[in-house]
C-alpha cells in the first residue's frame, strides 16, 4: 500500500508582497528619473550602470520569492522535501527515530537552522511535521494541511515501529 501525501505551499503573506511592490518601485523610479526625464536620482547618484545592476538585484531579489516553493511529498519509503531552489532531500523512513505533527512558537520563514527544531522549512503559520532521524539530525516541514498530514503521518507510524 502507497500511502501518500502532497502539498506545495509558497509565500503568499500579503504584506511580504506589500514590501516587495515597494521595494520594486524604488529601481523603476530611479531609471524613470535617470533614463527618461534625464536627472540624477538621489543626493549621491549611482551610475547608469550601477542603477541597472542595483535594478537587475532588485527585481532578482522579487523574481526569487515569486518562485520559491516548498513542497512536500510522503509516501510508505520516504519524505521528500523541496524548498525550491536551494534544498532537495529525501528522508527514508527507516532513518526516522520520531515523528509528529506539531504546533510551535514563531521560528522564521525559509530555510532556519536552530538548536530546537533543528533544520526548519517554512513559508506561513505554526504548524508543521517535526522529525528526529536516529543519526541525531533534527527538521521542521511546516504546513497548512495539519490534519491531512496527522492521517498520513498515524498510517505511516501504525505500519513501522517510530517512537
Amino acid at each position: 500500500m502507497n500511502i501518500f501525501f502532497k502539498e506545495e505551499q509558497k509565500f503568499s503573506q500579503w504584506w511580504l508582497w506589500l514590501i516587495m511592490i515597494g521595494l520594486g518601485n524604488i529601481p523603476i523610479f530611479g531609471i524613470y528619473k535617470q533614463f527618461i526625464l534625464d536627472e540624477k536620482f538621489g543626493d549621491n547618484p549611482m551610475s547608469d550602470v550601477g542603477l541597472i545592476i542595483f535594478s537587475i538585484f532588485i527585481f532578482g531579489i522579487i523574481v526569487l520569492f515569486w518562485l520559491m516553493r516548498l513542497k512536500t511529498i510522503i509516501n510508505n519509503k520516504e519524505i521528500y522535501v523541496s524548498f525550491f531552489p536551494f534544498v532537495n532531500k529525501h528522508i527514508l523512513w527507516t532513518d526516522v527515530k520520531s515523528a509528529k505533527v506539531i504546533k510551535y512558537g514563531f521560528v522564521g520563514y525559509g530555510i532556519r537552522i536552530g538548536m530546537t527544531h533543528g533544520n526548519v522549512y517554512n513559508t506561513s503559520g505554526n504548524k508543521g511535521l517535526s522529525l528526529k532521524l536516529f543519526n541525531g539530525k533534527k527538521y521542521l516541514i511546516g504546513t497548512q494541511k495539519e490534519a491531512e498530514l496527522e492521517r498520513v503521518l498515524k498510517k505511516v507510524t501504525d505500519n513501522k515501529t517510530l517512537t
